[in-house]
């Protein structure tokens, strides 16, 4: 193996495939526990990594890397990421092979080339394959600071089990609908006293007051409605207090993971074989087995080109709940 004083990671987006990168921070420092690691991504996902201890510095398209390393490892393998790693002096580079044509035929022809399911976290690896890097069973990572873990204590005081809902997704087919979820709030709601927060972004703010208008008002005192009101490293300070996580595919699904948190995962459009599922996390996920429109897209879409929107309306609300009732009961 080379001798490797200096790394550089480049992974720009966004927030799940960020925290994805983590375990191979970590391999990283396991093969050269001496080397510098240094990351670039985009400004906002910079609370991401902020306070990880693997990484020495951390830039941004702003304030771009400019030192010279031994290992390049972009992860991004875009026209940005490109740039940054011609203006830098480096002895090796390694790409990150996006496999695009297997997302194609998957989605437009239904042939699916991945084969056993292998993480997005073991695809990172191969990228370095030549440096044999080992990995482990720990997960992805996440450091809290103090106020952090202060701002989220203010919501766990009432003693009461917590299922966190992060009902938010950029695109359109990866979210359950939100009436949909106040359903599903209320079949929980009239088995257990449990307490639900909303977590999302301020970009999910109107969905949270779908949700809210659509709950019966016996059960609206017992959600908190914090889309909107939370920093990203706040939120992700609520999710590890939390003792179960309802969500869709989003970014906070692999924040939650990281945690260790038990995932009731929603998928709509979405299709494990593109290896995004949590990381070493306990989950139960659903999905509607057999639509031939499905996976519509690898990313997702603003709308449902069938326009049945089947993968999301026909998931069981009554399996889901009482999956998530089961589990709060059994967790003590």
């Amino acid at each position: 193996m080379p001798t490797i004083k200096k790394i550089l990671v480049i992974r720009l987006s966004s927030i799940g495939d960020i925290v994805l990168t983590t375990p191979l921070l970590r391999s990283l420092q396991s093969a050269w526990p001496d080397a510098k690691i240094d990351y670039c991504t985009k400004a906002p996902f910079v609370s991401l990594l902020a306070e990880n201890p693997r990484l020495s510095a951390i830039y941004t398209l702003e304030t771009p890397p400019f030192e010279a390393y031994d290992l390049v490892v972009d992860l991004q393998y875009s026209l940005r990421s490109r740039a940054i790693v011609r203006s830098l002096r480096r002895q090796h580079l390694v790409h990150y092979r996006k496999a695009n044509w297997k997302k194609w035929l998957l989605v437009q022809c239904k042939i699916n080339f991945y084969g056993a399911y292998r993480s997005v976290v073991e695809r990172y690896r191969d990228a370095l394959k030549e440096f044999a890097l080992s990995g482990d069973s720990l997960g992805c990572e996440l450091y809290l600071s103090f106020s952090d873990r202060a701002f989220a204590s203010t919501f766990f005081d009432g003693g009461k089990k917590t299922l966190a809902l992060c009902f938010g997704a950029k695109h359109f087919t990866k979210r359950y609908p939100p009436r949909s979820f106040a359903a599903l709030l209320a079949l929980l709601l009239r088995e257990t006293p449990i307490q639900v927060l909303l977590l999302g972004g301020r970009e999910d703010a109107p969905q949270a007051t779908e949700i809210m208008e659509a709950l019966p008002a016996a059960f609206q005192p017992m959600v908190l409605n914090l889309a909107g009101s939370c920093s990203l490293r706040q939120t992700a300070a609520i999710l590890e207090r939390s003792d179960a996580v309802l969500c869709n595919d989003t970014g906070l699904m692999h924040i939650a993971s990281a945690f260790g948190k038990k995932l009731f995962l929603l998928f709509g459009s979405s299709s494990a074989s593109f290896g995004f599922l949590p990381c070493h996390a306990p989950y139960d996920l659903f999905e509607v087995e057999g639509l031939r429109c499905r996976p519509c897209s690898h990313i997702g879409r603003d709308r449902c080109p069938k326009g049945h929107f089947r993968c999301m309306n026909d998931l069981p609300q009554g399996v889901i709940a009482s999956k998530i009732l089961d589990y709060l009961k059994k967790s003590g």
